[in-house]
C-alpha cells in the first residue's frame, strides 16, 4: 500500500487515557466461564487474579472480562449467576490495579448495572439483543461496545446465514444505527466502539470480507474494535483447531490494525501487543522503542 493513504483510527477516551494510531489498545480476554471455547481462557477466580496481573505485565491496556459462553454448547447461564461469575472479579480487579481499563462482556443489562461503578466499556456482542443496555451504559458514564449479530440472538451459532446485500454492506447499516442510537441516548462518540463482530452471524467467507473492510468500519467515524482470536473462520481459512490458530490470528490483528482498527481483543498479550507496535510503526504513527543504529 505504499504511497496510500491510510485509514486514520478514530481515537478511543476513557478514563483520561487516550488510544489512537500510535497506541492502538489491546483488550485482553478473562473468561470466568467454565466452558469457553478456548480452554486456556476458562478460569476460576484465583487464577483469573493470577491471570490478570500476567496480561497488565503484558502490555494490555483494557481487559474484557466474560461470565457466559458466547456459543450456543454448555449449560444456559441465568443472570445471577452471570453476576457471581463477572462482578467478584471486577471488584478484586479495580482494587489491584486501579489503573487499568475494565470490560464485561455481556448482553444483560441487569448484569451491567449491578457492575456500576467497576467497568469503563460494556461490550455488548449480540447487538442489543436487551434494549436497555444502552441506557444503562450511559447512564454509568461507560464506553460501549456495538456489534453486528446479523439479528441472530444471543448464543446462537450461525448456519447458512445468507445477506442480500453483502456482510459488509449490512454490517456498515446496522452499526450506523446503533452508533446513532448510542449517541441519542447521551454516549460520546469516542467511547462508542464499533465491533464487526467477526463470527457471530457470519460465515468464514463473512468474516474474512468484514477483516477487508476494516478501512470501510473506520470510516464510520467510531474506534473500532476487532476481535478474531483463535475464532472459527481462523480455523476454517487454515483448517486448524483451535490451539493452532495463533499465527492466523495474529496476521488478521495485523491487517486490522494497518487498516485503521483501535482495538484488538486478544488471548495472546504479549504477541498481539508486539504485533500491534510493530504495525503502527510501519504505518508511521509510532516511533521505534530504539534508534541505535541511527534515526
Amino acid at each position: 500500500m505504499s504511497g496510500s493513504v491510510l485509514p486514520s483510527p478514530a481515537p478511543l477516551l476513557l478514563r483520561g487515557q487516550r488510544f489512537d494510531a500510535s497506541h492502538p489498545a489491546v483488550m485482553a480476554v478473562i473468561n470466568r466461564t467454565p466452558d469457553s471455547f478456548y480452554s486456556p481462557a476458562r478460569h476460576t477466580l484465583d487464577d483469573a487474579l493470577r491471570r490478570l496481573d500476567e496480561v497488565v505485565a503484558q502490555g494490555a491496556d483494557i481487559v474484557d472480562v466474560g461470565g457466559v459462553r458466547a456459543g450456543q454448547d454448555g449449560p444456559e447461564v441465568s443472570p445471577d449467576e452471570e453476576i457471581d461469575r463477572v462482578r467478584p472479579f471486577l471488584e478484586e480487579a479495580r482494587r489491584h490495579h486501579p489503573e487499568i481499563l475494565l470490560s464485561l462482556d455481556t448482553w444483560r443489562s441487569e448484569v451491567a448495572r449491578t457492575c456500576s461503578g467497576l467497568v469503563d466499556v460494556i461490550n455488548d456482542t449480540w447487538a442489543g439483543a436487551d434494549p436497555e443496555l444502552v441506557g444503562v451504559a450511559a447512564q454509568l458514564g461507560t464506553g460501549h461496545v456495538v456489534s453486528h449479530t446479523g439479528g441472530l440472538p444471543p448464543r446462537t451459532d450461525p448456519h447458512h446465514v445468507h445477506y442480500d446485500n453483502g456482510v459488509v454492506a449490512d454490517a456498515l447499516t446496522q452499526l450506523a444505527a446503533a452508533a446513532a442510537r448510542d449517541e441519542a441516548a447521551g454516549i460520546p462518540s469516542e467511547r462508542i466502539i464499533v465491533d464487526p463482530t467477526l463470527d457471530f452471524g457470519k460465515t468464514t467467507a463473512d468474516s474474512l470480507a468484514c477483516v477487508r473492510a476494516t478501512d470501510r468500519f473506520v470510516a464510520l467515524g467510531h474506534p473500532v474494535l476487532v476481535a478474531a482470536s483463535r475464532k472459527d473462520f481462523v480455523g476454517e481459512t487454515l483448517d486448524l483447531p483451535v490451539d493452532d490458530r495463533l499465527e492466523g490470528t495474529l496476521a488478521t490483528v495485523a491487517v486490522s490494525v494497518w487498516l485503521g482498527a483501535t482495538i484488538v481483543r486478544a488471548h495472546d498479550i504479549a504477541a498481539t501487543r508486539r504485533v500491534v507496535d510493530m504495525v503502527a510503526a510501519i504505518r508511521g504513527d509510532r516511533a521505534p522503542a530504539l534508534s541505535l543504529r541511527g534515526v
